[in-house]
């Protein structure tokens, strides 16, 4: 999901929202495996979203990694089909070439029909690799022409700029939304998010370069990309603590507080918002979990928030200036530039163009199973979870960590377990509970 908001006069806002359904790239990179959960897919069916637009029109990407590794096989002209389903196209289209090649002549076509997009690429790839004397045309309606020349045509026509076949119109293709991500970095846009943190890890990884191991290199990495990003969790949180602003938690129920009379009854000079006639149903309905709707709830959220805040700053909320430039917003959302929100980690927030905030969250917790022999960590959930919700990770054999983002539900747990028979839990301190330290004591 990518909205774009554009100031226009005064302060109106006009916003472009997009869905864009993704696919992995299948051409020529190593065939991409991914997992679903049970609970993602009934979620996602549950508010619409497409699945068949998803696996059948999804648009390509991929890493400067996977690009490379394309670019490579082009130059070496050593095409490979990945797929089973393209190996057996693949065997069909050569089948019909070599048994039609044999008694035509030079300057005779025949037509390849029913291919799918990758499909018409890879079949003109690997047919000009295994002939010499071939040329191929794509068509439209899934067709590719061949028609036999000679060897002196040959070289003219891959030399020519006709040929629907050249290296950097192949990368371009396959970059597909990588090109607008690159784009978007190009810009230097401020990038706005809603607990991004996770989203930020995709874009790495799906249209930059795999994850790194350092989390350092991963900040810096980021903030080269993006010098300015915003997430709005960690600016509503704010909020919270100095305005009168309900705890809510869903992004949509964040926008819907702000756009309240009961926020600004007596506040005019705050943002207005509009839709693109082409976006129109976003104003008309609302679309929950929907990509390009939660974009435009997210940069929305964002405005009204350093509105909010702009107002703070000038210490007098009938004095705001009639029309607040979005230089004007930064400055009120200053302290929050770059801070994006961490849920029960060892910081609070991360910082990607400094030094992280000290986590103000509860201390981890150890379990040491004693007498439960091949515990794990679903039945540590389990045994917990009438009483407080953790999330649990196997530290060693018989030793888990437990962390929550909430004080109360350390002290319970504490308190509750202290004298239990067969699980001993404590405050997880390094020195005395790190595997290695102890390793290296022994």
């Amino acid at each position: 999901g990518l909205a774009i908001f554009t100031k226009e006069n005064s302060n109106k806002y006009v916003v472009h929202s997009y869905n864009f359904f993704l696919f992995p790239s299948t051409l020529g990179v190593t065939d991409v495996e991914f997992t679903l959960s049970a609970s993602s897919i009934q979620f996602l069916s549950h508010y619409g979203f497409d699945f068949n637009k998803f696996l059948k029109d999804g648009i390509p990407y991929m890493n400067e990694v996977q690009e490379e590794s394309l670019s490579q096989r082009l130059s070496e002209g050593s095409w490979r089909v990945c797929s089973a389903v393209g190996r057996n196209v693949m065997k069909k289209a050569i089948d019909e070439v070599t048994r039609w090649i044999v008694a035509a002549e030079e300057g005779e076509t025949m037509t390849l029909k029913d291919l799918s997009g990758s499909h018409m690429l890879e079949v003109q790839l690997v047919l000009r690799q295994a002939l010499q004397n071939v040329w191929t045309q794509p068509l439209e309606d899934g067709e590719v022409v061949v028609k036999k020349v000679s060897l002196q045509q040959r070289r003219l026509l891959e030399n020519s700029s006709y040929d629907y076949c050249r290296k950097e119109l192949i990368l371009t293709s396959a970059r597909g939304f990588t090109n607008l991500f690159q784009i978007l970095v190009e810009a230097k846009k401020p990038l706005v998010g809603h607990n991004m943190f996770m989203d930020l890890c995709h874009l790495h990884d799906k249209f930059y370069k795999p994850l790194p191991e350092s989390y350092e290199e991963f900040k810096r990495n980021i903030h080269n990309l993006f010098p300015v990003l915003i997430d709005t969790k960690t600016v509503t949180k704010s909020i919270w603590r100095n305005h009168r602003f309900p705890r809510v938690s869903t992004l949509l129920e964040v926008y819907e507080v702000l756009c309240s009379n009961n926020l600004n009854p007596t506040d005019p000079t705050g943002p207005v918002i509009t839709l693109t006639s082409d976006c129109s149903r976003y104003a008309e309905k609302k679309s929950p979990h929907e990509a390009g709707y939660d974009a435009f709830l997210c940069g929305s959220v964002l405005l009204k928030s350093a509105h909010l805040l702009l107002r703070r700053v000038t210490k007098c909320s009938d004095t705001v200036e009639a029309d607040p430039s979005f230089s004007q917003y930064l400055t009120a959302l200053a302290e929050y530039l770059n801070k994006v929100n961490f849920i029960r980690g060892g910081a609070s927030s991360i910082n990607f163009s400094g030094e992280d905030v000290p986590s103000q969250h509860p201390p981890p917790l150890v379990v040491r199973v004693r007498g439960w022999p091949q515990m794990n960590e679903r039945q540590i959930y389990q045994e917990l979870k009438a009483l407080c919700r953790f999330d649990v990770r196997r530290l060693s054999e018989n030793q888990f960590i437990l962390l929550s983002n909430k004080f109360k539900h350390v002290r319970r747990v504490l308190r509750n377990y202290k004298h239990h028979p067969h699980l001993q839990i404590s405050v997880y301190r390094h020195w005395r509970h790190s595997p290695r330290v102890n390793c290296l004591l022994q």
